[in-house]
């Protein structure tokens, strides 16, 4: 049995104190040449480092945290048959003069041999020599024509990833392993289809889109939206009581309904957040001003109170026709642009969150989407919501301003591929050219889908939905 050989950290680039993401062995599993020991991940690439040889580990010198520089030793392993008769992973070269390994003496006087000489190619060149103690250099033994232990001599083995770690690592590459973990994808489920069975970035689009759509992978049934596809660990299990005093308050039937619908969302949609600003100076003074005109139908109930969101959602109609995608659903492959534009808006009840749904909000005036919006805020409160008041979105509203904060990211309510958030206003200096003047300025936080919606898109929607707040007339344009 050889004995086992250090495996290290090869040349990464110059990056020093890379920290473990991920320990792909442990001590007994089989790993092939160039195979995946630890997986590193520094501010600007994650990279693997790969066995120097085959064999089987032996064991595991680091751990998830660590902290690994060139030259780290990160496991031992016992090579394999041709592994063992091939050089070491870069020797260290005897100095010259120095004897290899001193035998004991002998009645004829001390004598010096060379021990683990490697085998070598038939030609002799500076680095199959050994010198011995007195400089007489001793060729290293090339291996026999035909023999086994030549590499050369044996057919090429296939790489066969289930055969050789059955149930234990994916095969695939560290930007494969990124790009699975930003989607939340356990590799383990995935079926490579590259040589070798090895895991591509393709094969794990297909797997997101058979779960997305209940559909098949490899012969399997997919992972369905019930969110069993991430192969989540199980909910901690913890005995609060006995850390202090508790009292256990069960869920409402809203908090339990939305609950499970926002995870599914935020697990199943790669959100991204635009964050932006419009100046709502003019449009706060004609929200004031047209309340003030109507405070007497106001206060008998035959008009409702203007708010901020009224002209948002008008705002917002006026964006989603000149942005199309954004008033979209998928649908497998197809994205479906809709022409129709309901807007919901978030309603903060007793009982937990609510969406109603304003429909047509292109065909009314800001006047009738506060009267509107005011009924179904009112109906939300109560719990008398029917189910289609809160059916056939385009497009919600998410508005903390009453509250306050400065952005946050607010979860795509599906199968929207966008959400505005609003946070709560506030006067700013803003420089006009010449000088500062205070500004009234509303914080915009648009969260998207990335697979419909770019990052160009969304800049671009956010502008032009701030250039509108900051004069509505540009959406008679």
């Amino acid at each position: 049995m050889a004995a086992p050989m250090e495996a290290r950290v090869p040349d990464i680039g110059g990056y020093d104190d890379v920290p473990v993401i991920e320990v792909l062995v442990k001590p007994g599993d089989v790993v092939t040449k160039d195979q995946g020991l630890v997986t590193l991940e520094s501010d600007k690439a994650t990279m693997e480092v790969p066995a120097p040889f085959a064999g089987t580990i032996k064991e595991v010198k680091v751990k998830l945290g660590d902290a690994l520089s060139e030259g780290s030793l990160v496991a031992l392993i016992e090579p394999a048959g041709d592994a063992a008769a091939a050089p070491r992973a870069e020797p260290e070269a005897p100095k010259k003069g120095q004897a290899v390994k001193e035998q004991p003496a002998s009645e004829t006087g001390a004598q010096v041999q060379p021990v683990d000489v490697p085998a070598q190619p038939d030609r002799l060149t500076e680095e199959s020599i050994i010198e011995v103690e007195g400089g007489a250099p001793v060729p290293a033994q090339a291996p026999v024509a035909g023999d086994p232990a030549d590499p050369a001599s044996r057919p090429p083995l296939r790489f066969e990833a289930d055969a050789v770690l059955p149930g234990k690592v994916p095969y695939a590459s560290p930007a494969v392993r990124l790009f699975a973990r930003e989607l939340g994808v356990d590799l383990a489920q995935v079926t490579g289809t590259q040589r070798g069975g090895r895991i591509g970035k393709e094969d794990v689009q297909r797997f997101v889109k058979a779960a997305l759509s209940g559909g098949t992978v490899g012969g399997a049934s997919a992972p369905t939206a019930s969110g069993s596809g991430l192969n989540l660990i199980p909910w901690p299990k913890v005995d609060f009581a006995k850390f202090g005093e508790i009292e256990a308050k069960p869920l409402s039937r809203i908090q339990k309904i939305s609950g499970a619908n926002l995870a599914r969302n935020w697990a199943m949609i790669p959100h991204v957040t635009q964050h932006d600003d419009a100046d709502i100076t003019e449009l706060e003074a004609l929200r004031v001003a047209l309340n003030e005109e109507n405070a007497k139908a106001i206060a008998a109930g035959k008009a409702g109170k203007l708010t901020m969101l009224a002209f948002l959602i008008k705002a917002s109609v006026a964006a989603l026709k000149k942005y199309p995608n954004f008033n979209a659903s998928l649908d497998g492959d197809n994205l479906v642009l809709k022409r129709y534009y309901n807007i919901g808006f978030a309603a903060d009840t007793p009982n937990g969150l609510v969406v109603p749904v304003l429909r047509d909000a292109d065909k009314k005036g800001v006047m009738q989407i506060a009267q509107e919006m005011g009924e179904l805020a009112a109906l939300a409160r109560e719990g008398k919501l029917k189910p289609e008041q809160m059916q056939g979105g385009c497009f919600t509203i998410s508005s903390l301003g009453g509250i306050g904060g400065t952005a946050f990211t607010p979860i795509i309510n599906a199968p929207e591929v966008a959400i505005l958030g609003v946070s709560k206003s506030d006067m700013k200096p803003v420089w006009n050219g010449e000088k500062f003047k205070p500004r009234l300025v509303l914080p915009l936080s648009l969260s998207y889908d990335h697979r419909v919606i770019d990052g160009a898109a969304a800049a671009r929607f956010t502008a032009y939905l701030a250039q509108l707040l900051g004069d509505l007339r540009r959406a008679m344009l």
